[in-house]
């Protein structure tokens, strides 16, 4: 049986992460997965079927050709897996369209600091792993809307255990949802290079990839 392949993109328009790399060879690493990563528009204008998902990782600005946005909604509306890590929710804010997909757009951070994420449904592979409550380190992302209504909850923040929080109570962090016949993850965590080397965070990575990969 063939492995299925993943195209990680990680093209950069606006801030871009030091974590990059890392992320990319954490994916490689992970097993269970071909991974042709680039940053070349290009290859997101030419046919994406042979990819069992397509993993925007810390991307940010406008990163895509129209050609491109055609391509990747086609792909995702016929059953192609998205997954979004950290600055995707950075990404195409031109693009109506991608803050659909993703279910969220990001709004501000504050500073880089360790905090709680807690666990809402460990029913999923990205959190079966996962103690109730998580203790990490990151960035915190708060959104310009709460994607709640439209997306399955799998992660939110603990507002109460960092300083700098906008969202208030109710605040997702990691999410899934379905578009089209396709599946969309995404999750805000991820911004150090140290993420990428922490066990719990790679098979939080690993189950999001997966299960938007599965068909």
């Amino acid at each position: 049986m063939a492995v299925p392949a993943l195209l990680v993109y990680t093209r950069t328009a606006d801030y871009r992460h030091d974590s990059i790399p890392a992320g990319v060879a954490a994916l490689r690493a992970l097993g269970g997965f071909d991974v042709d990563a680039t940053e070349d528009p290009a290859v997101l204008e030419a046919p994406l079927d042979r990819y069992a998902a397509v993993v925007f990782l810390s991307t940010s600005g406008e990163v895509l050709t129209p050609a491109g946005r055609e391509r990747l909604a086609a792909y995702v509306e016929a059953g192609g897996g998205f997954a979004g890590v950290h600055a995707a929710a950075c990404t195409e804010y031109d693009w109506p369209y991608y803050g659909e997909l993703l279910g969220a757009r990001f709004d501000r951070h504050p500073a880089f600091q360790p905090g709680r994420a807690v666990v809402e449904d460990h029913d999923h592979p990205a959190t079966r792993h996962l103690p109730p409550v998580w203790e990490f380190t990151d960035e915190w992302y708060d959104f310009r809307t709460n994607p709640r209504s439209a997306v399955r909850v799998l992660v939110s923040a603990d507002e109460s255990s960092y300083d700098g929080g906008g969202m208030g109570g109710d605040h997702p962090l990691a999410w899934c949802r379905g578009q089209g016949a396709g599946r969309v993850f995404y999750t805000a965590l991820g911004h150090a290079a140290e993420a990428y080397a922490d066990p719990r965070f790679r098979a939080h990575l690993l189950g999001g990839v997966t299960w938007a990969a599965a068909r």
